[in-house]
């Protein structure tokens, strides 16, 4: 069985107050009346013809539609999901004003089966978190790179 393959960026910077990471709020109906486990770490689907680092660079500017930074990637590992779904991701250290985001966006029919095909942002906002707020914010499957994140920085 072929499972889906996923890579994505989450960047982190150093503040005066300690480090903090740039997740970003799912878009779209579904996830409008979340109140937690609905902020996501930048990342999207790929094939076998992408390498998951390009796929993980393709990703960030179609979600933020900004480029990529520039920087050292630092591989946080994979994480299989239950539904099989293989998820990679690298942090990359780097500072980005979230007013320059320009979301991708998808189309959905929405409401389910009204015949009406709208458009979403992929994200519809990103924001800089402390890592003890990303733990609040974040989906649940993505939790184990936020903590890889941390014990890679204490080293």
């Amino acid at each position: 069985m072929t499972y889906k393959r996923s890579a994505g960026l989450l960047l982190f910077r150093r503040t005066a107050a300690g480090v903090e990471v740039l997740l970003g709020h799912m878009g779209g109906p579904l996830w409008s009346g979340r109140r937690s486990g609905d902020w996501a770490i930048p990342k999207g689907e790929y094939g076998p013809e992408e390498t998951p680092r390009d796929a993980a660079r393709r990703e960030f500017t179609e979600e933020i539609g900004l480029p990529p930074p520039d920087g050292e990637y630092l591989p946080l590992g994979d994480v299989r999901l239950s539904s099989g779904k293989l998820v990679t991701i690298w942090a990359v250290e780097a500072d980005l004003d979230p007013a320059l985001m320009v979301p991708g966006t998808f189309t959905m029919e929405w409401p389910p089966r009204s015949g009406n095909v709208q458009e979403f942002p992929e994200l519809d906002r990103v924001a800089w978190c402390t890592p003890e707020m990303a733990r609040t914010m974040l989906i649940p499957s993505q939790l184990p790179f936020l903590e890889r994140l941390s014990e890679l920085l204490k080293a």
